[in-house]
């Protein structure tokens, strides 16, 4: 793909867009970039982006712009149907996404995992399995380092493991794995997409280039996955359980049975490890570090992926034995007066927060609410019923929320985070769970759910502090 000398645009610029940037600039492009916020919102991005020469359009977007540029690069944050972008794209223009932008450079094979929970989890999860079989491997994507970060810097890695979004998978042309995974799909950013129906088609988009020689792993227990998987080209395995004659993995209590064949190496000159084995393989997840099934789930597919990727059985072994999870995902935070708080903050939908109340024998107050993204509380009522002792509801969302499952149990409402978990505390009892879950987007309050997530650890640390002193 040659660069030098076009006129390229940069649509949103946080950091993928700065990314892209640096890159474009290394590439010798002639390089615009535009954002609806202003100056003082972005910092000192804007100062880089000078820096390197770029032109920059804040507060508004210039429909000339679009049209008069060669290519154009689009930011996750920024959704591919807005006005502009369709005009450009009605006048030849091409427009991509930073993934896009980045696959077309990457000489490695290839592995992405998507899905609507568990991306990260499985993602690293994933990496660390590779890791440890031997095999250099870049982790990025939408985990927070840009894949395009990856190749300005000029790294040459056996593999590439990418968690991708479906905003990512939008703007996708050519982007091919070689090995894909699809966790699960359920409902998340219905204030972007029009339906159901398009969030659950951008998610597949995953699969759309694969071939014959390629890998998909998939959700067999989630029957939209299976009637959308039914024509992809590529090798299709299954998690947490097979029907007849289907490879890949069930999930068995505490042991993972991988029954597959033998895979072809993915790289030229690199002998898969891995190319001879057949029928079962048993993995012992009695002593990993994550809770839940959903988390067990994350494990089939990371391991099949790992397998298909080259990986070593004793390397995932090893990972399940090391793998200490991640933050704000039914992180414990402090156990206080034998009440135990856990921080779920990156349970930034309804599903989510299905997840982690089955995690729980015990009852549980639940800490609830910020931006709603378009959800349908309703599907919480039962296990609300079942698991929750009572229900504190925050942020933008809150009367929302009380208004839908206040019924189902006692329901509070708080004006901010200490108040939540200080409330929380006073009506919980020896033995019960304080569970931040939200359910919804952060950024009522918070500029991202890891500093939601931080908020709660810092006001449960309060009260720590507090009783500590009275004992």
């Amino acid at each position: 793909m040659e660069l030098a000398a076009k006129k390229i645009l940069i649509v949103g610029l946080g950091r993928t867009g700065l990314a892209a940037a640096r890159f474009l600039h290394q590439q010798g492009a002639r390089i615009m970039a535009t954002d609806t916020a202003d100056e003082t919102t972005l910092g000192d991005t804007v100062e880089q982006l000078r820096h390197m020469g770029v032109d920059v359009e804040l507060g508004a977007h210039s429909s000339r712009v679009f049209q008069e540029s060669d290519l154009i690069v689009v930011s996750p944050g920024v959704s591919h149907t807005i006005a502009p972008i369709v005009a450009a794209r009605s006048k030849g223009v091409e427009v991509v996404g930073e993934v896009e932008l980045a696959a077309r450079f990457i000489k490695a094979p290839l592995v992405a995992v998507t899905g609507t929970n568990g991306k990260t989890t499985t993602t690293k999860l994933l990496g660390q399995m590779l890791q440890n079989s031997g095999m250099t491997t870049f982790v990025g994507g939408n985990i927070g380092n840009p894949l395009i970060e990856y190749v300005s810097s000029g790294q040459k890695e056996q593999l590439v493991v990418a968690e991708i979004s479906s905003f990512q998978l939008d703007t996708i042309d050519r982007f091919r794995p070689h090995v894909s995974i699809l966790l699960n799909i359920t409902a998340d950013h219905l204030d972007r997409y029009p339906d159901f129906e398009a969030y659950a088609d951008s998610k597949m988009q995953i699969f759309k280039n694969q071939q014959t020689d390629d890998v998909a792993v998939l959700n067999g227990s989630d029957a939209l996955i299976r009637a959308k998987a039914a024509d992809i080209k590529s090798r299709r395995l299954f998690f947490p359980a097979l029907q007849a004659a289907e490879q890949g993995a069930v999930l068995n209590g505490k042991r993972i049975i991988l029954h597959v064949d033998k895979f072809e190496p993915l790289q030229t000159g690199y002998q898969n490890p891995n190319s001879k084995i057949q029928d079962q393989i048993h993995l012992d997840i009695t002593r990993t570090a994550l809770i839940g099934r959903h988390n067990h789930e994350n494990v089939c597919a990371a391991s099949l992926a790992a397998l298909a990727a080259g990986g070593t059985v004793e390397g995932i072994q090893q990972t399940l034995v090391e793998f200490k999870g991640l933050p704000h995902r039914i992180e414990h935070v402090a156990t206080i007066n034998n009440i135990h708080f856990y921080n779920d903050s990156k349970a930034t939908n309804v599903d989510g927060v299905l997840r982690a109340l089955d995690c729980f024998s015990r009852p549980v107050l639940l800490l609830m609410g910020g931006r709603d993204k378009g959800s349908n509380f309703k599907v919480l009522a039962d296990s609300i019923g079942k698991h929750v002792k009572e229900l504190i509801v925050m942020g933008e969302a809150a009367g929302s929320i009380k208004n839908v499952l206040g019924r189902r149990t006692p329901t509070k409402m708080a004006d901010s985070m200490d108040a939540a978990v200080a409330t929380a505390f006073a009506d919980a009892n020896p033995n019960e769970v304080v569970l931040l879950s939200p359910g919804c987007a952060s950024f009522d309050w918070y500029g991202s759910y890891a500093e939601r997530g931080d908020d709660f650890r810092r006001a449960v640390e309060k009260i720590k502090k507090k009783t500590d002193g009275k004992t």
